[in-house]
């Protein structure tokens, strides 16, 4: 359960750099977001759903 949580774990860190790096050049690129849309809109549905996966699974660890 620990490998889980930690892989779980690291996939947030590593979408929430994406995230941090990306939305802001997407909305300073011309027609970035009427394009990319999707893109930012699944990366965020994906991100709450590791926050609540790691809650989740951070119960079960401790």
């Amino acid at each position: 359960m620990l490998l889980v949580f930690q892989l779980t774990l690291v996939a947030f860190i590593v979408l929430s750099f994406l995230l941090v790096v990306g939305v802001p050049v997407v909305f300073a690129s011309p027609n970035g977001w009427s394009e990319n849309k999707s893109t930012v809109f699944s990366g965020v549905g994906l991100w709450f759903l590791l926050v609540f996966a790691v809650g989740i699974l951070n119960s079960f660890v401790v």
